[in-house]
């Protein structure tokens, strides 16, 4: 079980209590689309990826990126047992998708710094520290139906 500070939790909660996601899981989603290409190969049903203006531009990455940040919601509300809460959702990633694990941290990677970017100086060290370490439990999560 992972064990967190007073700081952490109340971090995370105040970063997804204050974002937009209608903003954020879709810039995310088509950074990750954009700056790792071959993790398009998981949406060819998601029309036209050809570049980055289409990527940021389609509807269907926008909706997918904020599904992705609402997953992340049910996390934060259940902290003492991410695990759990991902367990569906592994199954349908590894075992009918067929994901390649490090896609997660890649998209994890490219939704800290669009955080960043939108909380620009509040984004310290020792928020960044309580954020990464959310995604890091987070991912670890998604991932162990891998192993």
């Amino acid at each position: 079980m992972v064990q967190w500070t007073d700081f952490e939790r109340q971090t995370i909660q105040s970063i997804f209590g204050k974002m937009d996601y209608d903003d954020v899981g879709p810039a995310a989603l088509s950074r990750c689309l954009i700056v790792y290409p071959w993790t398009q190969r998981y949406f060819g049903n998601f029309g036209n990826l050809s570049n980055a203006a289409a990527i940021q531009g389609n509807p269907k990455v926008a909706a997918h990126g904020k599904t992705v940040l609402q997953g992340l919601v049910r996390a934060v509300k259940n902290m003492d047992d991410i695990k759990a809460t991902f367990t569906e959702l592994s199954v349908l990633h590894s075992e009918k998708l067929r994901v390649d694990p490090d896609n997660f941290r890649l998209l994890a990677d490219c939704l800290t710094i669009v955080v960043a970017a939108r909380m620009g100086a509040d984004f310290t060290a020792d928020v960044q520290g309580a954020f990464q370490k959310f995604l890091a439990i987070v991912v670890c999560s998604l991932c162990r139906q891998y192993h």
